[in-house]
């Protein structure tokens, strides 16, 4: 993919004293690294150039005012992966292993001391809460948005249904939120066909489409009228079960770990206190969740601001139907106009932005 470069880890000792052997991160930068830096991580399934709709010359993240670097999770494709390496079964990796890695590569190999800002969308935020409690004194402004510091019960529930329905076309089952999935005593590691790749990406893709949009979305028909399906079934099949087609099953299954498994209190010195792990961010924090986002609802987010020092938080949720959507990756014009306002009155942004461009009207 054009302009994405890998920095090499070495042997990558894991939180689970497990190790990534011969790692590497997958990156790519926009602008001058002279610039102040914004460090912006990959979501779920994500690829590099998935995060791209939020950076451009009429937006805050503007190459010509910044240094930005996308980060790609280990799982994806193009960081360490199951599917570009032959580790099998591949380890237990975590929101603290990832950013770890990303503080490796930012800092020792792009020579960054400081950044101005990282923030992110759903899995992106979970690691931006990761940096704002490993590396509290590295920013200025952390801006997570539709994701969470702690992934909450109901969110591994959630999860517990895509990654079952994905497992049952291989015949295995889950062993549990964190877990691998149930294998006989003596196997290790359960290979895929062609076939059940394809009928266990497809169930997970149609599980996924009743959680990644919310209620209102399906009732307004916004598949419709704004993405140009032709009704329910042709965005079920040439939506959802499409995107789901196009990722490696064990790359998904990586990632989800990493999700489900998501606290950034498990780690010194808070050591599974999370209101210690909160109180000790220092950046300024600008929480954003989705009004209508059915894993990451604004209550979490509450509870999580509520637990930050005086001052150092504040949360404001997408005011949108989108579900979890409306935090991106930017197929809602008036949500992207919306987070811009809002990373321009955290600070980010110079200049004069004309952000009228970014909008066509939506229903909300």
């Amino acid at each position: 993919m054009s302009g994405v470069e890998t920095y090499q880890l070495g042997d990558w000792k894991l939180q689970s004293d497990q190790s990534i052997p011969n790692a590497y991160i997958a990156y790519k930068t926009f602008g001058d690294s002279k610039s102040p830096a914004v460090i912006y991580p990959s979501w779920y399934s994500g690829s590099i150039a998935d995060n791209e709709w939020l950076i451009g010359e009429n937006q805050v993240l503007n190459p010509k005012n910044y240094f930005i670097i996308i980060t790609a999770l280990f799982g994806n494709g193009q960081s360490t992966s199951p599917s570009n390496s032959d580790i099998k079964p591949f380890p237990k990796v975590t929101f603290y292993d990832n950013v770890r890695a990303q503080y490796t590569l930012v800092t020792e190999h792009l020579g960054i001391k400081h950044a101005r800002a990282v923030l992110g969308w759903s899995m992106g935020a979970g690691q931006t809460y990761q940096w704002a409690t490993s590396y509290p004194d590295f920013m200025d402004i952390c801006v997570p948005f539709c994701g969470s510091a702690v992934t909450s019960l109901h969110n591994q529930v959630f999860l517990e249904g895509v990654k079952s329905a994905l497992l049952a076309a291989r015949g295995s089952s889950s062993a549990g939120s964190c877990e691998d999935a149930v294998l006989s005593s003596k196997e290790k590691y359960r290979t895929w066909s062609a076939e059940e790749k394809e009928v266990g990406l497809k169930a997970f893709g149609r599980v996924y489409a009743g959680w990644g949009f919310s209620q209102a979305f399906y009732r307004e028909k916004l598949y419709e009228s704004i993405l140009g399906f032709k009704n329910l079934e042709d965005f079920m099949v040439n939506f959802w079960e499409k995107w789901a087609l196009s990722k490696d099953p064990e790359n998904l299954l990586v990632m989800l770990y990493t999700w489900q498994a998501g606290d950034c209190s498990k780690q010194e010195p808070y050591n599974g206190d999370f209101r210690t792990a909160m109180q000790a961010i220092k950046a300024k924090m600008l929480v954003l969740p989705g009004k209508t986002d059915l894993y990451f609802p604004p209550e979490d987010s509450q509870i999580e601001v509520g637990s930050m020092r005086e001052g150092i938080g504040r949360m404001e949720a997408f005011p949108s139907i989108w579900g979890h959507w409306a935090g991106g990756p930017g197929d809602s014009k008036d949500d992207v106009k919306w987070l811009n306002e809002k990373l321009l009155e955290i600070g980010l942004g110079k200049g004069n932005i004309d952000l009228s461009s970014l909008s066509k009207q939506l229903p909300k």
